[in-house]
Parts: C-alpha cells; sequence; structure tokens
C-alpha cells in the first residue's frame, strides 16, 4: 500500500467515524431500533454478494442461451440477456459455446476450444491472417469432423482457429448458411434446414 492509499484510508476512517460517532448522538434513544435496521441492512448487503457470487451458475436458468428444438424441423434461439445469440454445438462430441456471429465467414474456434476438440495448435499452421478489431491475428484452418446443433448433425465443416485474444468462439455464415432459411423476428433466431 502506498502512502497515498494509506493517507486516504486514514482519512476516510476518521470520516467514517465522525459520522458514525454523530449518528449515534443525535439517534441514542433509539439505538435498539438503530441496531435492527443495520442488521437488515447487512443482511441485504450480504444478500446481493451472494446473489452477485453465484451469477454464473443460476444465469443459465434464468436467462436461457440454448437452442429450443421444435418438433425437429427448426430451431429457436432466444437473444441473450447481452443482445446477441449464443448456441453450444458438438463438435466431435465435445460442447462447445459459440456467439452468432453473421459478420464473420467461417466458424471460429478459439485456442483454447480447439484444443478441448481434440486439435492440437502446436500442430496446426498459423498461415492464415484475420482482420479483427485488436487487428490483424494470425489464423489456422482445419476440418471438424462432426458439427451437431440439436437433431442436425454435419461432417467434415471447415473452421478457422484464431491465435488472437478472443472472447468466444464465434458462429459464421459458412455453418449457419447450411441451413435452408435463416430468420430474425424480434428475439428469436429461427434456422430451418
Amino acid at each position: 500500500m502506498n502512502n497515498i492509499d494509506l493517507d486516504s484510508l486514514i482519512y476516510l476512517t476518521i470520516l467514517g467515524a465522525a459520522i458514525v460517532g454523530w449518528f449515534i448522538a443525535e439517534n441514542r434513544q433509539g439505538l435498539g431500533k438503530i441496531a435492527r435496521m443495520l442488521v437488515a441492512w447487512g443482511l441485504i448487503f450480504v444478500a446481493f454478494v451472494g446473489a452477485y457470487g453465484l451469477w454464473e451458475d443460476i444465469e443459465s436458468e434464468l436467462l436461457p442461451r440454448q437452442a429450443v428444438i421444435e418438433d425437429g424441423s427448426a430451431i429457436s434461439i432466444p437473444r441473450s440477456f447481452d443482445g446477441h445469440f449464443h448456441l453450444t454445438l458438438q463438435i466431435n462430441d465435445v460442447p462447445v459455446d459459440f456467439l452468432v456471429d453473421t459478420g464473420a465467414t467461417d466458424i471460429v474456434l478459439t485456442i483454447e476450444d480447439a484444443r478441448r476438440i481434440g486439435l492440437d495448435p502446436s500442430e496446426l499452421a498459423f498461415i492464415g491472417r484475420a482482420r479483427t478489431a485488436n487487428g490483424d491475428v494470425p489464423t489456422a484452418f482445419a476440418n471438424l469432423d462432426t458439427v451437431q446443433l440439436g437433431p442436425f448433425s454435419h461432417q467434415n465443416i471447415p473452421a478457422s482457429i484464431n491465435e488472437g485474444e478472443m472472447p468466444g468462439s464465434l458462429l459464421g455464415m459458412r455453418y449457419l448458411s447450411l441451413f435452408d432459411r435463416i430468420e430474425i423476428s424480434g428475439d428469436q433466431m429461427t434456422l430451418e434446414p
């Protein structure tokens, strides 16, 4: 901790003590009521901290991300809370989360997802280039043995592996165009074979 942080901490401690002291002096007749209110606010604070800590575990229950199969004739994808469409595909029998990106040409995998599905990045030739918001990044090309979305399975699908930083894998138009119809209406994306 440097001197500025220590000075700020001392100042805030003295200020806080002065405010608490004034509050107690002004409300000394109702200290029991104040203690109950402090406990109630403390419990509310703990509840918010707990909810924040559990958010990743309950997010998928409250805000569905996965596709919903409708009679095997279409896949309906709800828009996520972040405004995007997300899907989980089985690639080589491994679930991989994707952001649907109609501006991307290929399926673009992160290095981590490529490893998870059995591709060894050290054996890939990163000879391609992709222009991203973070500048040009090297890419490698591979064919995915099987890509499955619900009941729909495709074999030998080309994909790119991005060597740069990515928050997650992207599902581009090369895969989406395997469906006969793509429709976005309101907060739903529908894929029909």
